[in-house]
């Protein structure tokens, strides 16, 4: 018995490569020129049937020197399946505007497209980035190009033992084709390491239930063949995981590698094949087991009387070619004819020119004739069906696809990918409602399958749920690396009676308005604006509901200490009066800081009022004459100032007072002094 794994061969990626190789050779012209940066997928048969159909396989370093070899030439190149590195990326879009005759068809799998988006768009300098993955596998390589700040590529639970996740939030992603039960180690270990670590499911679920068959298929089989490229990583984690179950597990890559009495004596031979294994390898291989075995004679005559039903779709070998139809053996009592109508809408096209006799073909059945032993079969309904298969896997799987809006209506607009239509409902698209959809119009967007009718083939998309998605996604690694104190840059978002919004970089906090000012306010307008950059401090967090409470006052923003640094008691201080009251008045000595001149302290004279002598608007110097801290208050006085000066004067009166007394006393003296001198020759003797 032979057990043929139903998720044997192409990935939908890889389906979508195939298609997409086939139809640019096909529409090639003499001037066209086609290549892939390496090998489209890791299958050496697979990369030998494109070379022959002369499509180059280049290296990175290659592509510009093939653009300027031949000029008049128009060049295709053609991105892998396991995708390129961002600045690799970014250098052949670089390229393509500066050569006119170079383009890119990007075939990287979506599935690692995804794993490049959560790289960019999670990582920071706050965060520790780790890819389980071969770390020289293409993928791999491209991945960590997106990450930014730390990271890790490990290929085993045991290298988390490394990592220092002390100060940096983990982000724990998969290359898509690897070990499920060893990523959950994985998991298993990082939670156990770092509470708040971030995980991301990558491995490709069209991987995770080949991987899954595949054991199941090993466990019942006595032996187990794994088809696929040596280089392919998919088919290596096959190959161990079969091996584990079944001991006479073989890795061949086609039929030729099959021994020739292998697998005899195996009563039940298991068979599964990795991503890149084209179906025409696996047919021959189960072709060659079947060969080697002991059959049921009814189950052979079963086999050989077997016939087709409209509606089937099979694959079918080129028995003869003809100028306007080709003949098929199919396997069963009818020949399968297809026309050249059921092959192109090309009139001019040469089906020698596109056939080979040998060559595998998958066409759908669309009417049997057993008496004539004849099939009427097509193979454009078989590529116009594959490429829904694509797209309703994207739907099956939640992938996230990217495509092209190329028109727009009232009701929505229409988003080319994966060469199918989507249509976008205008609640979808998230442009707010009435707005102008025609904006989306040639723009690249990210959209997701809502729904999916396979019979009518209608795919029905949103962009806005991608959009959500992804903001929630940058939300919640935002909220991982929040903490009570921590400061941050924001920018106003919006003001209400009550506080301002800011956003701190993809979250938005609120200060309240007793956290913006010491002084009181009415508003936050009086403080800060919408789109005003201000630097901010978290005060409190609830992450349950999402509450985000900031500061924003600061000690060195507070007038009132830094007045009081500045002065003390006794300082004379110019004020502006900005009140009146029957009491005193009120003076502004500073930018929000202002003191009360008691009534008793506004004059040396008795007043019946302040406005008797002040008015508003006056400004007037004033004596600081207390300082009440607790309180933040200010006692001021002009009269102590007047007092002052009236002392002063009288002082300096006083001391003018006694020195004209005694300059006079000295001029007295200095006369007296003079008239002695003068008398002095009179005198000749004493009288006694």
């Amino acid at each position: 018995m032979i057990i043929l794994s139903k998720n044997a061969g192409f990935c939908p990626g890889v389906k979508r490569a195939d298609l997409t190789v086939r139809e640019l050779i096909k529409n090639r012209t003499d001037n066209d020129a086609i290549y892939t940066l390496g090998e489209l997928i890791h299958n050496g048969i697979y990369t030998a049937e494109l070379s022959s159909m002369g499509v180059r396989t280049v290296s990175f370093e290659e592509v510009e020197k093939c653009i300027i070899a031949q000029p008049e030439v128009k060049h295709t190149l053609v991105i892998r399946t396991h995708g390129i590195s961002k600045e690799q990326h970014e250098h052949l879009d670089f390229l393509s505007k500066k050569y006119g005759n170079f383009k890119i068809v990007d075939m990287t799998c979506p599935s690692v497209k995804k794993i490049h988006r959560i790289a960019e768009e999670n990582t920071s300098d706050n965060t520790c980035f780790i890819l389980f993955c071969n770390p020289n596998h293409p993928e791999a390589i491209g991945i960590m190009s997106y990450a930014k700040g730390e990271k890790h590529a490990i290929s085993s639970p045991e290298e988390l033992e490394n990592i220092d996740f002390t100060e940096k939030i983990p982000i724990l992603c998969s290359q898509t084709t690897e070990n499920l039960e060893l990523f959950a180690k994985i998991k298993k270990n990082l939670k156990k390491l770092c509470t708040n670590a971030i995980f991301f499911d990558t491995i490709c679920s069209v991987t995770e239930n080949r991987q899954n068959e595949a054991i199941t298929i090993a466990k019942n089989s006595d032996a187990m063949i794994v088809i696929g490229g040596k280089e392919s990583s998919n088919t290596r984690k096959l190959y161990e995981l079969c091996s584990k179950e079944c001991s006479r597990t073989v890795w061949i890559e086609s039929a030729k590698d099959l021994l020739a009495d292998f697998p005899d004596p195996a009563k039940c031979v298991g068979i599964t094949a990795g991503a890149s294994t084209p179906d025409g390898i696996i047919t021959e291989v189960k072709k060659k087991v079947m060969e080697n075995k002991e059959l049921d004679f009814e189950a052979l005559l079963e086999d050989t009387l077997k016939t087709l039903h409209t509606g089937d779709t099979v694959n079918g070998i080129v028995c003869t070619i003809g100028d306007n139809e080709i003949k098929l053996d199919l396997g069963v009592k009818v020949t399968g004819v297809l026309t050249k109508e059921q092959i192109t809408d090309d009139p001019t096209a040469n089906l020698h020119d596109m056939f080979k006799v040998g060559d595998e073909v998958a066409v759908f059945v669309i009417r049997v004739d057993d008496k004539a032993g004849l099939a009427t079969v097509s193979k454009k309904r078989v590529d116009a069906d594959n490429s829904w298969v694509v797209l309703k896997d994207a739907h099956d799987n939640g992938d996230i696809l990217e495509g092209k809006v190329v028109s727009a209506n009232k009701g929505g607009v229409i988003v080319s990918a994966l060469n199918n239509s989507i249509f976008v409902p205008a609640s979808q698209t998230g442009v707010a409602k009435g707005g102008d959809l025609s904006v989306l119009v040639g723009t690249t967007q990210k959209v997701k399958i809502i729904e999916f009718d396979t019979s009518k083939k209608k795919a029905l998309g949103s962009i806005k749920v991608v959009l959500n998605a992804e903001k929630q996604a940058r939300e919640d690694a935002i909220w991982a690396t929040l903490e009570v104190g921590k400061h941050y840059t924001g920018t106003v978002k919006n003001l209400t009676t009550y506080g301002a919004f800011v956003d701190i970089g993809g979250v938005d906090g609120m200060v309240h308005n007793s956290e913006l000012s010491w002084r009181k306010i009415k508003h936050p307008s009086q403080v800060v604006s919408v789109g005003q950059e201000i630097e901010v401090f978290i005060k409190e967090l609830d992450v349950e509901k999402r509450r985000i409470s900031l500061g924003y006052k600061t000690e060195e923003m507070d007038v009132w200490s830094q007045f009081v640094k500045a002065h003390e008691v006794g300082d004379i201080v110019p004020a502006k009066i900005v009140s009146l009251t029957p009491f005193g008045a009120f003076a502004e000595v500073s930018e929000g800081v202002d003191g009360l001149i008691h009534i008793s302290a506004i004059s040396t004279q008795r007043i019946a009022a302040p406005s008797d002598v002040l008015n508003i608007g006056d400004v007037v110097d004033v004596k600081i004459i207390n300082i009440d801290n607790e309180n933040r208050k200010l006692s001021l006085s002009i009269r102590a100032i007047t007092e002052a000066a009236e002392k002063a004067a009288a002082a300096e009166a006083r001391a003018a007072e006694l020195a004209a007394k005694k300059a006079e006393e000295e001029e007295e003296a200095k006369r007296l002094e003079e008239e002695r001198a003068a008398m002095a020759p009179y005198i000749v003797g004493s009288i006694d």
